[in-house]
């Protein structure tokens, strides 16, 4: 079960990391379709669905990873934290797990200004799903026993 602890918290840092290409991929290419292509952008072209420049699908790899896949991983790596024996396991996998929920919950809310928090809270989850894995890679007490 730790090995499992340990992959999951490595899979959250990676999806961390896709998350942070994806939106950076996607919002260049909004500059590149709105400044080098002269194309324009309203509601009705967002609504449209219709819109086609160089890296549009990283919206769709942002959303998807952020608010289907990142939530489902750390619920299972605070459900393995239970039997994986790590120090301190269960709470930073839950820490992991609020963090998460509360970037979800800041993205609902759709405000520029909270927008703010959306970029250090990314960090903060990278963080805590690192101190997750190091904490596991960490010999276990009942084997040094």
């Amino acid at each position: 079960m730790r090995a499992a602890y340990l992959w999951l918290a490595r899979i959250i840092t990676l999806l961390v990391v896709i998350q942070a290409m994806s939106i950076s991929w996607a919002y260049f290419g909004v500059n590149q379709y709105l400044v080098k292509d002269g194309g324009t952008l309203d509601k009705a072209a967002i609504e449209s669905e219709t819109l086609d420049f160089p890296g549009v699908v990283g919206f769709a790899v942002h959303g998807i990873a952020g608010e289907r896949v990142l939530p489902v991983v750390a619920l299972l790596l605070l459900i393995v934290s239970f039997f994986a024996k790590v120090p301190k396991g269960v709470v930073i996998a839950l820490v992991t797990l609020v963090l998460i929920v509360a970037q979800i919950a800041v993205t609902m809310m759709g405000r520029a200004d909270i927008g703010l928090f959306h970029g250090l809270n990314a960090f903060l989850i990278f963080g805590a799903a690192m101190a997750a894995a190091m904490k596991a890679k960490e010999p276990s007490t009942a084997a040094a026993a």
